[in-house]
C-alpha cells in the first residue's frame, strides 16, 4: 500500500470532510527539525526574562486572535472547534477558559521553577555548587484531540518558556488548533523555527521520534500509540526521554454520607461532559450499599435530560463521538455488557439521532455490572457509565485499584462538615492507585499540581513546577574557589 502524502479532517457530526493537509517529504521533514535545532540554540541563550516576555505576549496575542474569529465571524473559533471534534459550541469557551488560566500560571511560576538551585546552607569555605536547570533542546510534542489547546498548552509553553524548540504534531481531527497556536506565538514575536507545526503520518511521525536532533518527546493519546511511541524511542540510536499520558478509566466512590443531589449533579457532568472523551472522565461509580438505590434513581433521572444532536446548535449540551469508529466500539461494549447480565437504564427512545452508521451515541447508564465485564475494566470514552453496589470503604477501593490504568480518582463524603469524614478520606488517599486523588470533585485539572499517572495511564508529569522539570535537565556545578 502507497504511503498516504495527505490526512483530511472528517466533521463528526455530518461525516463531511472539513480541512486537508498535505504531508512534508522526508527531506522537507529533517530540513524542518534541522531548523529546528538551530534555533533553539540561539534560543536557550537569550535570558529567562525574555523567554517569559515572549510568553506573556503570546497569552495577549492569543486573545486578540479570538477577538478578531469573533468579529469576523461569530466567534468562529467555537465553531472551529466544534466541526473538527464534535464539541457542543456552547461549550468551547471552557477550553479557552482553562487554556489561558493554564498559560497564566505556567509563566507566573518560571522564574522561580528554572532559577539555579544554590546550595549554600552547606557550603565549606572556599566551595560553591549549585544545579542549573538547562532546556533539552528539541521536543517532539504529540497533542490528541479531544482537548487539543488545554492538553497542548501543558507541554508546548513550558518547553519553550524552558529554552527548548518544539516541533508540534496535532491530531488529524483537529489541525487547525495547532496552527492557531503558531499564529498567536509568532505574532508575540517568538523567532522562526522554534515552534513549528508539522502534520505528519505515523512513519513520518516515527522518522521525526528517531531523529538524532530531537531530545525528548511528549505524547498524550491512547495506549497502544503511547506503547509505537515508546517502540519508536527505544528502537533510534542514544536514548530519547518520553512522556505518555495516555488512558484513564477513572473511578468515584460515593460514601455513606455523601450529599447526594450535589454528587449526582458533579458525577453526571464528570462523566457525560464532552460526550464522555476525557482521560479523566468519570467511567465507573461505586455506591456505599444504604444510598445506592436513591443515587442510581437520580442519576438516570439526571442522565435522561441531556440534549442529545447537532453540536452547532446552541441548545444542544451532548455532542457525536469523535467518529462512526469510535461509536461503534461504545456500542458494542454496551451490548457486550448487556449480554452478560447487565442492566440498562435509558430508553433508546429517548435520544433517536443516536442512529447505527452515525457518530451520535445515546448517554447510558449501567447496573448489576462487575469486574469481568469490559465496561468496568477498559476505557470507553464515550457517554456510558457503569455503577456497582458496594458494603465497604475496604470493597470499594478494592474495586478502584483492580484496573490497569491510574489517572485519577475521587471519593465524595460529608468531609467539609465531619472531622471523621476527612480523616476516612485522607486514609484512603494513600491506598488510591492513582496519579491524583479528588475529594468531591473530578474531571479537572489545576496547573499548580502535578498531572501524572501511573499502571498504564502512563508516566511523566506536566503542570505545576514538576512539569517544567520534566521539560530541563539538571546540570550541577562544583566550584572551588582560590582563596588568598
Amino acid at each position: 500500500m502507497a504511503e498516504p502524502t495527505s490526512q483530511t479532517t472528517i466533521i463528526p457530526h455530518n461525516q463531511q470532510p472539513y480541512v486537508t493537509r498535505q504531508y512534508p517529504s522526508p527531506a522537507e521533514l529533517d530540513a524542518t527539525i534541522e531548523r529546528a535545532a538551530v534555533a533553539q540554540n540561539a534560543w536557550a541563550q537569550r535570558p529567562l526574562a525574555d523567554r517569559i516576555a515572549v510568553g506573556r505576549a503570546f497569552v495577549v496575542s492569543w486573545l486578540q486572535i479570538l477577538a478578531l474569529m469573533k468579529i469576523a465571524a461569530g466567534d468562529n473559533f467555537a465553531l472551529e472547534l466544534t466541526m473538527q471534534m464534535g464539541r457542543p459550541i456552547s461549550q468551547a469557551a471552557g477550553e479557552v477558559r482553562g487554556f489561558l488560566q493554564r498559560a497564566e500560571y505556567m509563566l507566573s511560576i518560571a522564574e522561580s521553577s528554572l532559577a539555579d538551585v544554590p546550595l549554600t546552607d552547606t557550603d565549606a569555605p572556599g566551595f560553591r555548587r549549585f544545579i542549573r536547570r538547562t532546556p533539552l533542546g528539541v521536543v517532539f510534542v504529540i497533542s490528541p484531540w479531544n482537548y487539543p489547546y488545554l492538553v497542548t498548552i501543558n507541554s508546548v509553553l513550558p518547553a519553550l518558556i524552558a529554552g527548548n524548540a518544539v516541533l508540534l504534531k496535532p491530531s488529524p481531527q483537529t489541525p487547525l488548533t495547532a496552527e492557531r497556536f503558531a499564529d498567536a506565538l509568532k505574532a508575540a514575536g517568538l523567532p522562526d523555527g522554534l515552534m513549528q507545526v508539522l502534520h505528519l503520518s505515523p512513519s513520518l511521525s516515527t522518522r521525526v521520534i528517531q531523529h538524532s536532533k530531537v531530545e525528548f518527546v511528549s505524547f498524550t493519546g491512547s495506549v497502544a500509540g503511547g506503547r509505537a511511541v515508546e517502540r519508536a524511542a527505544v528502537e533510534a540510536e542514544g536514548f530519547k526521554g518520553v512522556a505518555l499520558e495516555l488512558g484513564g478509566k477513572d473511578p468515584a466512590y460515593v460514601r455513606p454520607d455523601a450529599d447526594i443531589a450535589y454528587t449526582v449533579a458533579e458525577l453526571v457532568d464528570g462523566a457525560m461532559f464532552n460526550s464522555g472523551q476525557s482521560c479523566c472522565s468519570i467511567e465507573r461509580i461505586y455506591v456505599h450499599e444504604s444510598v445506592y438505590d436513591h443515587f442510581v434513581e437520580r442519576f438516570v433521572d439526571l442522565t435522561k435530560k441531556y440534549k442529545l444532536g447537532d453540536p452547532t446548535a446552541k441548545e444542544t449540551n451532548l455532542g457525536p463521538v469523535v467518529s462512526v469508529a469510535s461509536a461503534d466500539r461504545i456500542r458494542a461494549q454496551v451490548q457486550a455488557a448487556v449480554k452478560a447480565g447487565a442492566k440498562t437504564h435509558i430508553p433508546g427512545e429517548l435520544f433517536p439521532e443516536a442512529k447505527p452508521g452515525t457518530a451520535f451515541v445515546a448517554p447510558q447508564v449501567l447496573t448489576d455490572v462487575n469486574h469481568k465485564m469490559e465496561i468496568m475494566t477498559e476505557e470507553t470514552f464515550g457517554p456510558v457509565i457503569g455503577i456497582q453496589r458496594v458494603s465497604s470503604d475496604e470493597e470499594a477501593i478494592a474495586l478502584m485499584n483492580d484496573s490497569p490504568y491510574g489517572l485519577t480518582a475521587s471519593v465524595w463524603t460529608d468531609a467539609a462538615n465531619n472531622k471523621e469524614s476527612e480523616k476516612a478520606f485522607l486514609n484512603l488517599v494513600d491506598k488510591i492507585e492513582t496519579g491524583t486523588v479528588f475529594l468531591n470533585r473530578c474531571d479537572v485539572l489545576d496547573p499548580a499540581l502535578a498531572w501524572t499517572g501511573v499502571k498504564n495511564s502512563g508516566r511523566g508529569v506536566s503542570l505545576s513546577k514538576f512539569g517544567y522539570d520534566q521539560l530541563t535537565r539538571a546540570k550541577s556545578v562544583h566550584m572551588k574557589i582560590k582563596t588568598a
